[in-house]
């Protein structure tokens, strides 16, 4: 038999919730310890419970559970301060990051730094920072935590430095080889937008539109043909 394991006092994020039976609620969720995990809220549905209201996304928690096999039984739940008021483009993206996680990340496979750089996120949201800033550095980290990190300052062709002023000609699987111009085909790039990217520094437009345009390539690579349910959502909120 399966043994069981009592988890207690772990700081997570509820990613998403669905009714599951007539009063409880099935969990994913984002644990910093423990990664991302799935949890049955038994009776949280209930117009009673004080769980219902604290297990929302975005809502920083701490959860106490008990393991058994690949689905785990909440025990206890608290609140946490910060909580994150979030509205319009900004409750939009961080579903968006909510949804990258659940279709990213494997089951029960801890990601400390990326659990941080996530709450970071949800702090910059919430504060009204560059919303594409957020979410192109976001995705940056996401796939560096799952050992996808991109290449964006070594030319993979010939193993010299990115140049600023050069154009890059970036192949999703390898990283960026040089081409002698912007004219010569393929997913182009200058360098200084690799650059900018490599190290955070998206303050251009310029930097920022190409960081969505590689991101969103390579993005589509992992997450296959099944598109973002959040991405629909923004685009029918802002047509």
């Amino acid at each position: 038999m399966a043994s069981t394991d009592r988890i207690q006092l772990a700081p997570a994020f509820v990613l998403h919730r669905r009714p599951y039976r007539e009063t409880s609620l099935l969990l994913d969720v984002f644990s910093q310890d423990y990664g991302r995990i799935g949890l049955v809220a038994r009776g949280a549905k209930s117009p009673k419970s004080r769980q219902r209201g604290e297990l929302q996304p975005f809502t920083p928690v701490t959860l106490s559970w008990m393991q058994r096999g690949e689905l785990g039984t909440l025990t206890a739940v608290e609140g946490n301060t910060p909580t994150y008021v979030l509205t319009g483009s900004a409750l939009y993206s961080a579903f968006y990051l909510n949804e990258l996680l659940v279709r990213l990340l494997a089951r029960h496979d801890p990601h400390l730094k990326l659990f941080a750089y996530y709450q970071a996120s949800l702090e910059s949201l919430a504060a009204n920072s560059s919303i594409e800033v957020t979410l192109r550095l976001f995705e940056k980290h996401l796939l560096t935590e799952l050992g996808y990190g991109l290449l964006l300052d070594i030319d993979s062709g010939s193993g010299l430095s990115i140049q600023p002023d050069e154009y890059y000609d970036y192949h999703l699987e390898s990283g960026p080889m040089h081409i002698e111009n912007a004219q010569s085909g393929g997913f182009v790039f200058k360098g200084s937008s690799l650059l900018a990217l490599e190290q955070d520094t998206l303050d251009d437009d310029q930097y920022l539109l190409d960081a969505k345009r590689l991101m969103r390539a390579v993005l589509n690579l992992y997450l296959g043909d099944k598109p973002l349910k959040s991405r629909e959502l923004f685009r029918k909120k802002t047509h």
